[in-house]
């Protein structure tokens, strides 16, 4: 029987297994690495975050960013965005490097056995461990508008369903969104010949300013802190302590998983997008039905007027919501009877990322509404897997005490009356 195994091989997958390799436990990591980074992003996207901010977790704290691109002789700027590409390379090289063997295999069902669990994979393999992690990314968490459910793949899909855009060339594309993926997303349409127009709820779009200098007056740093995902106090809050993110209200954490950061663009990004892409602000969408060729949009103004668009396709750049009910490689019986947060479908977990059935653990968005919303980006790898080791090992412990210390013998002297 294994000590853990690990569904998943994106940022914090291989950051978990990495500490976990380290720390000598006995164990298997399944699904094939950086995934959604490689297939499920278009080409010629870049990071939003600073380099400094992309490392994964390695204990010893090598296998960084900054290794690989000295190794292939790139380089990581300060203020200049990471191609994709060059991210997604990064994390499969960690992956050789800091853990032992990756399996590419599709886990199929997840269901206790005991004081365990038996892993199955699209092989047939079954696996028996003491302890899960389900480090499975954001994939089977995408959220589509309601009122384009119905459609056709072929008339409507998500931001995370394109590698490459090139396929768009020459039609009216409608994206729906007003996040950094809905603007990049447009602004690479256009830039491969495509139409593109922005349909968003949001009254303005916002643009994030570039990140001031790395080396700062004292005074200003106090008055504006510089953390992994930003400047100011409240984002050093939510990126650089998750574990007191945990001890707020869980409305309060569901709030801040769901709305916080606020959507916007990168500062880079503005010049390209704003000539390119008409946009309609303050509308949202009542009905989506097949029209001719394409669609027919029935969209509400917040004014209360009401607008219709025709357009070939629709891409939904509206993000991904945590929702254990989606999550269907996790036997019912488990996924039904997990504790959430608050009144969302997000596991409630412990300091140690643990839920509360023992011996299961999540990582990456699963356990936003939990430790707050730097675990929706790569740099809440590190906090997570150092936390998450220490709760494996201590259910580990746990589990081991309890079936190593002996019985009491009962006494077989009669009792006295």
């Amino acid at each position: 029987m294994y000590d853990l195994v690990v569904v998943g091989a994106g940022p914090y997958g291989l950051s978990i297994a990495a500490h976990a390799a380290a720390a000598g436990l006995r164990l298997r990591v399944l699904g094939r690495p950086m995934a959604s980074w490689r297939d499920h992003m278009p080409d010629g996207m870049l990071l939003t975050s600073e380099p400094r901010s992309t490392d994964l977790s390695d204990p010893a704290g090598g296998h960084t960013l900054a290794d690989y691109c000295a190794a292939h002789e790139l380089t990581a700027e300060h203020g200049v965005p990471l191609p994709l590409g060059t991210f997604a390379a990064y994390g499969s090289w960690f992956g050789e490097r800091a853990v032992p063997q990756v399996e590419e295999v599709t886990v199929t069902a997840v269901r206790p056995d005991g004081d365990g669990f038996h892993v199955e994979t699209d092989t047939g393999e079954q696996i028996a461990a003491r302890t899960v992690v389900l480090a499975v990314g954001v994939l089977p968490f995408v959220n589509r508008p309601w009122p384009l459910l119905e459609l056709p793949p072929e008339l409507a899909s998500h931001s995370s369903d394109h590698r490459d855009l090139r396929r768009f060339g020459g039609q009216d594309v409608t994206v729906l969104g007003s996040g950094q993926s809905a603007l990049e997303t447009a602004t690479l349409l256009a830039e491969q010949g495509a139409r593109p127009r922005l349909v968003a709820r949001a009254d303005q779009l916002r643009w994030h300013a570039p990140p001031p200098p790395p080396e700062r007056g004292r005074l200003r740093a106090l008055r504006d802190p510089r953390s992994g995902l930003g400047t100011g106090w409240p984002s050093w809050l939510w990126s650089e302590l998750p574990g007191a993110v945990r001890r707020l209200p869980p409305a309060t954490r569901v709030h801040l998983a769901e709305h916080v950061p606020c959507p916007a663009g990168a500062w880079w990004l503005r010049e390209r997008f704003e000539p390119a892409v008409p946009v309609l602000l303050g509308h949202r969408i009542r009905a989506a039905t097949p029209h001719e060729d394409g669609v027919r949009l029935q969209l509400t103004h917040t004014d209360g007027g009401f607008e219709a668009v025709d357009t070939d396709h629709v891409v939904a750049a509206t993000g991904f919501t945590p929702d254990l009910g989606r999550l269907r490689l996790l036997h019912p019986r488990v996924r039904t009877t997990l504790r959430t947060v608050g009144g969302s479908r997000a596991p409630e977990l412990s300091a140690g990322f643990e839920s509360s059935w023992p011996g299961l653990f999540f990582a990456g968005l699963l356990s936003a509404p939990s430790f707050g919303p730097s675990m929706r980006f790569v740099y809440g790898a590190s906090f997570t897997a150092a936390r998450l080791l220490r709760g494996v090992q201590r259910r580990l412990g746990d589990r081991r005490r309890a079936t190593t210390i002996p019985r009491p013998a009962r006494d077989s002297t009669p009792a006295a009356h």
